[in-house]
C-alpha cells in the first residue's frame, strides 16, 4: 500500500538522521586550499605587510586580514583581531617569507619605493637646506641620487620664497628639476624627447618598460600625464579686429596652439574672417563677445594682448577728423572702458608653476592721452598683482611716470610711447606687464567705479584704428 511504504521510508531517514553525530560530520564540509599546493594537512597563509618590512621596504596602510597564527584558538565564524595578525607575522618562521607570489610583491614595490623616498626627502629636509649643483653635470647620475634631487627641488618649489637659495631663479629649479626627472625615466627604460620646440619643460613618451601612471615619480606628484597638444600656447586677442595682429600672432606661433580672437564688434567679423582666411590663419578662433566678460566664459591663457579700443588720437596726421569729433568727455570714457578690459584682461591670464610665459599681459593703444595709457597702466598696478616689465623694443620714449600734477608708478618708464613726428609712425603706447600672482591686493575693487562721463552715456564703439 502506497501509505505503509510512504511510513516506511519516513522511518529508516529518521533512523538514519538519529545515528548522525558530529564526530563524523568533518568529511561534509569542503575542503580548503591554499594558493600554493603542499603537502601539509592544513592550508598555509600569506605573510602579512610586516613580512615584508622585514625585508628593509616600507610599510604599507593595508587593513590586516589573514587567518589565525599557530597554536591560537579562534571562535568558528570570528575572524581574529589585528594585533593578533601582526603578531603571529612577526614570529612566523622563515619559510612563510619564501612563500610570498612574485606578482604580491611587484604590485606593492611601486608603492612602498615611492613612500620610502618621500620619507628619505622629508629627513634630508630636516637635516639641511638643498643647494643647488655648479660645474659639469654627471651624464647618468645613479636612480638613487636622481630621486634625492627631485624630492629636494620639489620641497623648494613648494616654499620657494623661504626655502630658495640666494641668486637662484625658480626657473633654474624647474630646469633641473626636467632634467632630472627626464634622466630617472630613461633609467627606468622609458623612451622619450623633451618638447623642445614650444615647451621647455614637457617630455614626450614614445615607449615604456613600464606603466608611465605607476613609476614613483609619478605617484609623488613629480609629472602629469596629457597629450603633447596641451602644452601648445594658447593666446587672447581681446579686440582683434580688423586682424593685423592676430594674423602676426599666428605667424609667430608657427600656425599652430591656440589663438582666441574676439571682438565686440559684430558688424566687423565676416570682413576680419575673411582677412584671416586669406592669410592662411588656421590656429585662430573667432569669437563675438564683451571683453570684460571673459574671466568667467574662459580662462588660463598662456598670453593676452589688449589693444584696447580708444580716440584714436595718435592717427590725427592721417584722419584729421579726429579733431573735431572727439572731446574731453570721450576720453574719460574710453578710460572708463579701458580700465574693465584690462583688469579683465589680467584675470583671464592664469598663473601657475607651469604656466607659458610667465603671466604677460600686454596692453596698447593708439592714443598719445596720458588719460588713456600711463593712467590706465597706474591704476591696473595699484588693482591687481602685475608689475611692469621692459617691453624689448629697442626704440620709442619712455613712459611717463609725471604729467602736470599727477604722478605715476616708477616702473612705468618700462612703457614706450611712438609719435609720429618722432618715429615717423601713428601714435602708439604699449606696455607689458607680468602677472605674479591671482590673489588680489589688500583694499582692490574687483572692478573700477563707473565715472562721471561713463554714467552719463554708454561707452562709445570702437573707433577706426590704422590696420593692425
Amino acid at each position: 500500500m502506497p501509505t505503509a511504504k510512504g511510513g516506511k521510508r519516513q522511518k529508516q531517514s529518521d533512523a538514519s538522521a538519529a545515528s548522525f553525530s558530529d564526530e563524523n560530520k568533518s568529511w561534509l564540509k569542503p575542503k580548503k586550499r591554499s594558493l600554493f599546493e603542499d603537502d601539509e594537512p592544513a592550508p598555509r597563509q600569506r605573510p602579512g605587510p610586516s613580512a615584508v618590512r622585514k625585508r628593509g621596504s616600507a610599510a604599507l596602510s593595508r587593513p590586516l586580514a589573514r587567518g589565525p597564527r599557530k597554536g591560537a584558538a579562534a571562535a568558528p565564524g570570528k575572524r581574529p583581531p589585528a594585533a593578533e595578525v601582526v603578531e603571529e607575522s612577526e614570529e612566523s618562521d622563515d619559510d612563510s617569507e619564501e612563500d610570498v607570489g612574485d606578482e604580491y610583491e611587484g604590485a606593492d614595490s611601486v608603492e612602498m619605493e615611492a613612500e620610502a623616498a618621500e620619507q628619505a626627502s622629508e629627513q634630508r629636509g630636516a637635516a639641511a637646506s638643498f643647494t643647488m649643483p655648479t660645474g659639469p653635470r654627471e651624464e647618468m647620475p645613479d636612480i638613487g641620487t636622481l630621486k634625492s634631487r627631485i624630492a629636494d627641488v620639489v620641497d623648494v618649489l613648494g616654499d620657494f620664497a623661504s626655502k630658495r637659495q640666494e641668486g637662484v631663479t625658480r626657473v633654474e629649479y624647474v630646469s633641473l628639476l626636467a632634467e632630472d626627472l627626464q634622466q630617472a625615466l630613461i633609467s627606468r627604460n622609458v623612451s622619450l624627447d623633451p618638447i623642445s620646440k614650444w615647451s621647455s619643460e614637457g617630455l614626450q613618451i614614445y615607449e615604456s618598460a613600464v606603466p608611465i601612471g605607476a613609476t614613483p615619480e609619478y605617484l609623488a606628484g613629480h609629472y602629469m600625464i596629457q597629450s603633447a597638444s596641451s602644452f601648445l600656447p594658447r593666446v587672447l586677442d581681446m579686440a582683434s579686429a580688423p586682424g593685423g595682429k592676430t594674423s602676426h600672432i599666428a605667424a609667430r606661433m608657427g600656425n599652430s596652439g591656440t589663438l582666441v580672437a574676439n571682438d565686440f564688434n559684430k558688424q566687423g567679423l565676416p570682413s576680419f574672417a575673411s582677412n584671416l582666411a586669406r592669410q592662411g590663419v588656421r590656429c585662430a578662433i573667432l569669437l563675438h563677445a564683451d571683453g570684460r566678460e571673459f574671466p568667467r566664459l574662459m580662462g588660463g591663457f598662456d598670453r593676452v594682448l589688449l589693444d584696447a579700443p580708444c580716440t584714436g588720437l595718435g592717427v590725427i596726421s592721417k584722419d584729421p577728423a579726429v579733431k573735431a569729433e572727439k572731446g574731453f568727455t570721450d576720453v574719460q570714457r574710453c578710460q572708463q572702458l579701458q580700465k574693465e578690459l584690462l583688469l579683465a584682461a589680467i584675470d583671464s591670464r592664469a598663473v601657475g608653476a607651469m604656466s607659458l610665459g610667465g603671466g604677460i599681459v600686454v596692453y596698447s593703444t593708439c592714443s598719445i592721452a596720458v588719460e588713456e595709457n600711463e593712467a590706465v597702466v597706474d591704476y591696473a598696478l595699484a588693482s591687481r598683482n602685475v608689475k611692469l616689465v621692459d617691453t624689448g623694443l629697442p626704440f620709442g620714449v619712455e613712459g611717463l611716470t609725471r604729467y602736470r600734477s599727477k604722478r605715476f608708478h616708477a616702473s612705468l618708464k618700462h612703457a614706450r610711447r611712438f609719435y609720429p613726428h618722432t618715429h615717423n609712425m601713428d601714435g602708439f603706447f604699449v606696455a607689458k606687464l607680468r602677472k605674479f600672482s591671482n590673489d588680489l591686493p589688500p583694499g582692490a575693487q574687483q572692478q573700477p567705479p563707473p565715472s562721471k562721463a561713463a554714467s552719463k552715456k554708454k561707452p562709445p564703439p570702437p573707433s577706426k584704428k590704422r590696420q593692425k
